[in-house]
């Protein structure tokens, strides 16, 4: 069921529900990141861009199954879109660790502020990856 389904959305463009729903899935799964990576970080002591790394794997998980569910009305099979998905979000998780690193590593700034950022960034990236290559976009 997907966000077009509920009745209070349904007065929306179908481009406004799909972001809305994108932003929704992603608050969970920035939650689930920013979860990991802060426990992994302040209580594990792991620096912070490999925590950020297994962050955003955790995060991948819940995207695939919000987003496949919730966001887009998928018409490739779990087997097409698994490997779609994979390699957006292994474009995603490049993308993660070389800016990490860059404003952490290099440029020693505070590592929550720049994931902030880095999420942003990634965010985008993922939105048009997802919609245009790992689920087919159905017309309506």
């Amino acid at each position: 069921m997907s966000f077009k389904q509920y009745p209070p959305f349904k007065q929306y463009p179908r481009q406004s529900r799909q972001l809305l729903a994108y932003v929704f899935a992603g608050g969970i799964t920035a939650v689930a990141h920013y979860a990991l990576l802060i426990g992994l970080v302040e209580l594990g002591h792991v620096d912070p861009v490999p925590a950020t790394l297994a962050g955003f794997v955790l995060g991948a998980i819940v995207s695939y199954s919000l987003n496949r569910w919730l966001t887009f009305d998928a018409t490739h099979s779990h087997a097409q879109a698994t490997w779609r998905f994979a390699l957006i979000a292994a474009g995603g998780f490049v993308l993660t660790g070389v800016l990490m690193h860059l404003f952490v590593g290099k440029l020693g700034l505070p590592y929550l502020q720049m994931q902030l950022v880095t999420t942003g960034i990634v965010m985008v990236f993922s939105f048009l990856g997802h919609k245009f290559f790992s689920f087919a976009d159905r017309a309506e």
